[in-house]
């Protein structure tokens, strides 16, 4: 307020002050300088006025008391919250998947009552195959004949992952464990087919042939609905003495796999607009169906949590070292395999000798599908013991897998920007 009078006080003043002078000075002119003095005071004061108003309505906070002196603290109050929150969400983001799965297990280990529930009305049934239906919509049919050319590299890679990692089942058996079914586990998982994004995702992360890694995902998980039975058949059950109803599985995984797969690409390709809302909407489905496969563990651990607490710390740990020798051992064995086949196949004009094809050959080879397995649990009942327990180094292996891939791909992109800043310089 002061500030304002100081303000009226030196746009008046010239005026007042000269013309009074002149009154004194000269007063048969006295009237006609009081005309003038009075309308310049008027024009004046009009045009302060308006100035006025303003300088009271912006300072009516501070005269009025209403919090106004508070803004610039809530202000700095509301930009630290969001430096703090904004680089959480960004991380909860990018690291979605392994949250929600180790959500699910705690959240079991938390309060198994709810999980008990689930699982007694079926919803991992209904997990699975919303995940497969998601497959399905995201399937795009260009992404897969773009592929043909570096069919060779896609066949090894069919054959790296069906046929000849799943061999290491046998070694995993000879390891003596409590609870076994850790090492039964972490068996069955390397038996199944590759996983069903991550690879996908990693392989365009280091810019490789995003295609082909596309087109060996699909296959993989189509021709696993028939291998698969007989797989853990003759590595798993044999070593075990127990016996899988392959021909029980093999129809439940039809059901469980196949149909939602194959819904949802024909939905894709009978719905214009479903096919447009999936490709524009893809980190949404990709949200959800990593939401449906958090509910698997989130089922199992809760049906599980005794014998889980039971589990010595120093078991689990063992077991995930295992499943980080699991990872490292099927990128050594396919890294070998990619040298042989191009000192085989023309050396550097080789197709497998291609940066963009091994790339997706080695990480799309050496990785495997954590809901193809959960599906494959969830149908054997307890033929291989509690289905937690087998899960839970799976989950484990699945993370490790993940994050080792993660870390190759950022090793593999910082050599070649360092790479490019040597030939520009």
């Amino acid at each position: 307020m002061a500030g304002t009078v100081q303000t009226l006080t030196n746009l008046l003043n010239p005026v007042t002050g000269t013309l009074h002078l002149r009154s004194l000075n000269s007063k048969s002119n006295k009237h006609s300088f009081n005309v003038i003095n009075n309308s310049l005071i008027l024009t004046k004061a009009r045009s302060i006025t308006p100035t006025l108003i303003i300088r009271n309505h912006t300072n009516s906070d501070q005269i009025h008391g209403n919090g106004g002196a508070d803004l610039p603290a809530r202000k700095s109050g509301i930009l630290r919250f969001s430096v703090v929150v904004e680089p959480l969400f960004s991380f909860a983001s990018n690291n979605f998947l392994p949250l929600a799965l180790v959500g699910g297990v705690a959240l079991g280990l938390a309060n198994p009552v709810p999980g008990c529930i689930a699982h007694r009305y079926q919803l991992s049934k209904v997990s699975a195959f919303g995940i497969f239906i998601i497959s399905g919509l995201t399937l795009r049919s260009e992404d897969i004949s773009a592929a043909a050319e570096a069919w060779p590299v896609g066949l090894f890679g069919l054959v790296s992952i069906l046929l000849l990692t799943p061999n290491l089942s046998r070694i995993i058996l000879q390891l003596h464990l409590q609870p076994q079914e850790f090492v039964t586990g972490l068996a069955l998982f390397s038996c199944m087919p590759t996983t069903l994004s991550s690879g996908v995702a990693l392989t365009r992360l280091a810019g490789g042939n995003a295609a082909l890694a596309l087109a060996m995902t699909v296959t993989s998980s189509l021709l696993a609905i028939i291998i698969l039975p007989f797989s853990i058949s003759n590595l798993i059950a044999c070593g075990l003495g127990a016996t899988v109803p392959t021909g029980k599985l093999f129809r439940r995984l039809i059901f469980t796999l196949l149909i939602p797969l194959i819904l949802g690409k024909a939905f894709r390709e009978s719905f214009k607009g479903l096919a447009d809302f999936a490709d524009n909407n893809r980190k949404l489905l990709s949200v959800l169906s990593v939401l449906l496969l958090s509910l698997v563990p989130w089922i199992q651990v809760s049906r599980s949590r005794p014998l889980l607490l039971m589990v010595k710390p120093a078991a689990f740990l063992v077991v995930v070292i295992m499943g980080i020798l699991l990872h490292v051992i099927l990128l050594g064995f396919n890294a070998i395999s990619i040298r042989c086949l191009c000192a085989l196949s023309g050396g550097s004009k080789s197709i497998f000798a291609k940066k963009e094809n091994s790339t997706a050959l080695l990480l799309v080879a050496s990785q495997k599908a954590l809901p193809v397995l959960v599906a494959v649990v969830d149908q054997l009942g307890c033929t291989f013991g509690e289905s937690g327990l087998l899960i839970i180094p799976c989950i484990a292996a699945h993370l490790n897998q993940i994050i080792m891939g993660s870390i190759l791909v950022s090793y593999w992109n910082k050599n070649e920007d360092s790479l490019d800043n040597t030939k520009a310089a």
